[in-house]
């Protein structure tokens, strides 16, 4: 009787994963592209979603007078909306670590900034996804060329 050993070749599972990503084989392509588009456009909806409905009023005009725009302070669905960032700040970025208490960072609309700023990286990492997706299958990238013109007057 005679045994012979194979030795199994095992890929760690850093390379599994970046054989799964750029893989065209799935139903939905992922690519590295979609790695950061994924969470960024998650992130974006369940923050305008949450704001949507129960964002505290913010202060648009800078004169301490808070304007409501979600569902719990009285508006309806056609009425409710995000309210944009606070005049007082300007157009200067206001992310959540730069406010002195989460307080302060509602009542001058960070959510608005953080829902714009991650939908826009999720719009361009889509248009990178439709580049790197015609770039492994070897086709010419036609499509996110015609997209980049409504990404870049965004």
């Amino acid at each position: 009787m005679t045994t012979t050993l194979q030795q199994r070749e095992s890929a760690n599972l850093w390379e599994q994963f970046c054989n799964w990503v750029t893989s065209t084989e799935n139903r939905l392509y992922v690519g590295w592209f979609g790695v950061l588009m994924i969470p960024t456009l998650l992130t974006a909806t369940i923050c305008f979603i949450i704001a949507f409905v129960a964002a505290p009023p913010v202060d648009i005009d800078g004169i301490r007078e808070p304007v409501a725009g979600s569902l719990i302070y009285g508006n309806n669905i056609i009425s409710g909306a995000v309210v944009p960032s606070s005049n007082a700040i300007g157009l200067h970025f206001y992310p959540i670590w730069e406010a002195a208490s989460l307080d302060e960072w509602l009542y001058n609309g960070g959510p608005y900034q953080l829902v714009v700023f991650h939908f826009l990286i999720g719009v361009f990492c889509y248009m990178g996804r439709e580049w790197e997706l015609s770039y492994r299958l070897g086709m010419r990238p036609w499509i996110c060329v015609a997209y980049s013109a409504p990404v870049a007057a965004a």
